[in-house]
């Protein structure tokens, strides 16, 4: 019989299970010791008890459930969030020899997830995502083979609140109870006390060994520059490449920008640049993702569609050229850089002009009173079978202007809470709770103004909204402690002359080439 299949044997004493971690640890994986709080997650889970842990960016988090796969018997079934997340956690399973890992996703035509899912006992490790799971085909194979451990990766995007909110994972316990109530271990970077609350309810983890971290990264400095308007911003994001270390991340408010800002920084630096969003096919957000990881680009210019739990170690900036709406967003994103325990830094470019669009964005979470009643209507009159033409009536609402965000808010809405009840009273009850949550998202842009506005301490003030004290003062803490950009300099540009531009022609069209060879797809 395959180990996989044989039952647990849960009297084996623990710390016979804590020196065979110790084991795989160094043999497996290559460690010498454990790091953060990873040995206390570890022990905890080995003694079958649910786990939520918040650990910075670059903590160690995938090592808590990877380690466990090879010492509990049955499959880890990791619930991700975006694709190229679950695939990039895959490939460095890959990479380290292991072979009975999976991904199940959109991406797989109907006879390869047929595969996978005829493959299950022979894995140790499933990626998934929240909708993947729901599927009642997948529910049901997965209900017939033993699972060791329910991993639910960032872990923050349960919550209601934020901008990653995704109506399948308020669904994620009742999938775990379907699948013999495995030991739970969620896993996020960040989390205010608001967040965790909605972690803790929505997946059952009340009597769960709670390991929360302290957000703060001492190793990335954090700096807001202010601009009159755009086109200055761009002026002072070229200045700024062209003095500190690459590589770096710049996020962007939508694509345009993100498209507009690549081709600018190629033009005028010379640096290999390239683009990366949502309206991007897959393949070629792939491979730009890949060409980023690979060291193959100096600069990825983004939307927030890229970046979540990326595993690049050096990247030593993150330049936020339109602010995000919440505090745990903007730390989630400042955290990738300086994985590696160098220095990082944070900079964030303002203008008076940015202030309209996080509330523009907030607003395209939610369906207009007119879209929300034609809508409710349409489910009312049986216009679509539920769940299977659940992506055609998304693709319907789409395209009278809501946005997939809005689209499913009224698809989980009508599902959760119609029952019966008249129409008439759903759309009462969804514009109110659109009136909470929105009240709520703009006491979070509030905050998140306000701290770009912070005349003391940056890094105090990011930590006491997180209910934390700062400590210790690193040396380069922010701009309000005399952190400055001159500070960063970097000798990667000792080619350039002052005005950005490569001196030596040969290393000028040798990064142009390479800028060529990377431009994505159009």
């Amino acid at each position: 019989m395959d180990a996989l299949q044989k039952p647990e044997n849960r009297n084996r004493p623990i710390d016979q299970e804590m020196a065979k971690a110790e084991e795989v640890l160094h043999k497996v994986f290559g460690y010498s010791e454990f790091r953060n709080r990873q040995r206390e997650v570890v022990n905890a889970l080995l003694k079958h008890q649910d786990v939520f842990a918040m650990m910075p960016t670059g903590g160690g988090k995938s090592l808590c459930y990877q380690l466990p796969g090879y010492i509990l018997n049955g499959l880890v079934l990791i619930v991700s969030p975006l694709l190229s997340l679950m695939e990039d956690q895959a490939d460095s399973l890959r990479r380290l020899g292991e072979n009975k890992v999976r991904t199940l996703n959109s991406m797989l035509n109907p006879e390869e997830r047929k595969r996978v899912l005829s493959q299950l006992r022979q894995l140790r490790f499933l990626f998934i995502s929240p909708e993947m799971i729901r599927q009642p085909r997948v529910s049901r194979a997965l209900e017939k083979v033993p699972i060791s451990l329910f991993v639910v990766d960032e872990a923050h995007c349960i919550s209601q609140w934020g901008h990653e909110f995704r109506p399948d994972y308020l669904h994620l316990a009742e999938i775990r109870i379907r699948l013999g109530s495995p030991v739970c271990l969620a896993l996020t970077a960040t989390a205010d006390q608001r967040v965790k609350k909605d972690i803790v309810r929505y997946l059952h983890l009340e009597s769960a060994q709670q390991f929360l971290m302290s957000v703060d990264r001492p190793n990335i400095s954090f700096i807001v520059l202010e601009a009159k308007n755009s086109e200055d911003k761009t002026n002072q994001l070229i200045e700024l490449l062209g003095k500190v270390e690459f590589p770096g991340i710049i996020y962007c408010s939508g694509r345009e920008w993100s498209e507009k800002l690549s081709k600018d920084i190629s033009k005028r630096l010379g640096f290999r640049t390239a683009f990366y969003h949502g309206g991007m096919e897959p393949e070629d957000r792939r491979k730009i993702q890949n060409q980023f990881l690979s060291g193959e680009l100096d600069i990825l210019c983004c939307t927030n569609a890229f970046g979540m739990g990326i595993n690049k170690a050096d990247i030593r900036v993150v330049v936020h050229f339109h602010y995000p709406s919440t505090m745990n967003a903007y730390l989630q994103e400042v955290g990738r850089a300086a994985r590696d325990g160098g220095q990082g830094l944070a900079v964030l470019l303002h203008s008076p002009a940015d202030d309209r669009l996080p509330e523009a964005f907030i607003d395209s979470n939610y369906p207009s009173p007119s879209i929300l009643k034609f809508a409710l209507n349409q489910l009312d009159q049986g216009e679509y079978q539920l769940p299977k033409d659940s992506e055609r009536f998304i693709d319907v609402i789409r395209i009278m202007g809501a946005g997939e965000t809005a689209a499913r808010f009224i698809l989980e809405q009508f599902i959760t809470k119609s029952s019966g009840r008249p129409v008439a009273l759903l759309y009462d009850d969804c514009i109110r709770l659109i009136e909470n949550r929105r009240s709520v998202q703009m006491k979070d842009l509030a905050r998140m103004r306000s701290w770009i506005s912070e005349k003391g301490c940056r890094r105090v003030s990011c930590l006491s909204y997180f209910g934390e004290k700062l400590e210790t003062k690193p040396d380069l803490c922010c701009d309000r402690c005399g952190a400055k950009i001159g500070d960063f300099l970097s000798h990667q540009h000792s080619a350039l002359n002052n005005s950005g531009i490569e001196v030596d022609w040969k290393k000028r069209l040798d990064r142009l080439l390479a800028c060529e060879k990377v431009e994505p797809d159009s």
